[in-house]
This record gives C-alpha cells, structure tokens and sequence, in this order.
C-alpha cells in the first residue's frame, strides 16, 4: 500500500501551527520548510509548505491562502495510554487557545479537530453487554474531557 500523508491546508501561518504540533506530541521534528518563488509574485519568499512528523507519521501542511477551513468532518484522534496523557493533551491543546467540545473532542487554536481518547474507553461504549455499553455512552455524552474511571463507573452501574 502507498504511504498515506495528511495535507493540511493553512492560510499563511503553517510553520507557525507546525512548530506548535511538533511541541506538543513527543518524538516530532519538522523536516522541511519550502518557500513560494518567482511563479507566485505576491508570496514570494512566504512560507509554501511544511513536511513534519508526529511521533513518526507525516504530515505536510500548505499555505494556500483563506479559500479553506478545517470543521470536524476531519479530526485526529489522539490514543491515550491513560487518563494522564488525557489530562496532558487536553489541558495543552484546549489550554493553549483551544475550545472544548462534547464527548472528548476539541479544538485547537488553529481550529484543527482532535479526539482525545483513553485507551479502554471504547471497549466500554461497545461492550458485548448492551446495558453496560448503554451506561458508558450516556455517561460519556455529558462529558467533555473522557474521564475513564467515571465511564467505567458508569458502565458498571455505579
């Protein structure tokens, strides 16, 4: 199969959103910075495009102007070993100009969308048991930030 890379597409500060991602997730690094030349006079010298990674998985951002903007059609889900990377990540990237949104998904301050998921919390709102996966689901839709001790809670009928 091809590798896969997400292509975001930012208006003009791309470099400055990539520099932001790669501080947030450990093991990131920017790889390459392209410039518009001579083909396009009124960008000339700005940034063009950036090539980064993610704890090794590409992306490359482009800054191709105001035509495009991101919604939740498009997120990210960031997978949690625990409920301190939850906090860590939440608490960074809604903290950080970010808006909180239901169910564990937020907004950065670049309206890029992000589902922060502890590991286990999916197992519990597609438990075998329906009544059990029932509880979870009503509990984690009056969340924001996924707790998973109240989901397990909540799933266990307490």
């Amino acid at each position: 199969m091809p590798k896969l890379t997400p292509n975001l597409w930012f208006d003009q500060n791309g470099l400055e959103a990539a520099e932001y991602y790669v501080s947030v997730f450990p093991n990131s690094k920017i790889n390459r910075v392209s410039h518009y030349g001579d083909a396009n006079p009124d960008r000339k010298g700005t940034v063009l495009t950036v090539d980064f990674e993610l704890d090794g998985q590409p992306y490359t951002i482009i800054n191709g102007g105001p035509q495009f903007s991101f919604d939740e059609a498009v997120s990210f889900v960031i997978d949690c070993a625990d409920q301190g990377e939850v906090d860590a990540y939440w608490d960074r990237l809604v903290g950080d100009g970010g808006r909180e949104g239901p169910c564990g998904w937020l907004k950065d301050k670049y309206g890029l969308s992000w589902q922060v998921v502890p590991r286990g919390a999916v197992e519990l709102v597609t438990d075998p048991d329906p009544a059990r996966a029932e509880r979870a689901m009503k509990a984690m839709f009056g969340m924001k930030k996924l707790d998973l001790a109240a989901l397990s809670a909540a799933a266990d009928g307490a």
